[in-house]
């Protein structure tokens, strides 16, 4: 899991990386040609691009560095942590999450940070366990029924 993370994480620098140094340096140069640079939207959003990617690699290499430093072994056996995929009983409906970092979160895609509501609450549970959550939408209960942590996969 550790090493997909990094994997991905790396694929996405290389990309921006490669969208600041030759993508936007030709956007940029096309916007200054078209003349004052103060009343140039095309300038403006290619700038701001060039901002936004520069900061967002930043935080990938951050996050790596995080990542990286984490010992795996201090995420629980037979218990919810980082990594582990876990199926949920609500009401008459079953949901499969895995916990995730928060930038890798999407809920509709069954992905929950472990830094949200439900992923706080579900956090160093076991199978058999109920959950009751805080949310935004209301007071949510669940069962689980079944979780396989990083160490099984």
């Amino acid at each position: 899991m550790k090493e997909k993370l990094l994997k991905r994480f790396e694929e996405e620098v290389a990309a921006l990386e490669r969208e600041l140094k030759m993508e936007l340096p030709k956007e940029i140069q096309r916007a200054r040609e078209l003349g004052d640079l103060r009343e140039n939207a095309e300038y403006q959003a290619a700038k701001e691009r060039q901002t936004f990617v520069n900061a967002r690699i930043a935080m990938i290499k951050r996050r790596m560095n995080e990542v990286a430093l984490m010992n795996m072994e201090r995420i629980p056996h037979g218990k919810a942590g980082f990594g582990s995929t876990v199926t949920l009983q609500e009401k008459d409906h079953e949901r499969v999450y895995q916990l995730v970092m928060p930038e890798d979160a999407d809920a509709e895609k069954g992905l929950i940070s472990t830094s949200s509501p439900i992923g706080r609450a579900i956090l160093n549970k076991e199978e058999g366990d109920h959950v009751v959550v805080a949310t935004p939408a209301g007071t949510r209960r669940f069962e689980i029924l079944k979780l396989v942590t990083i160490h099984d996969e």
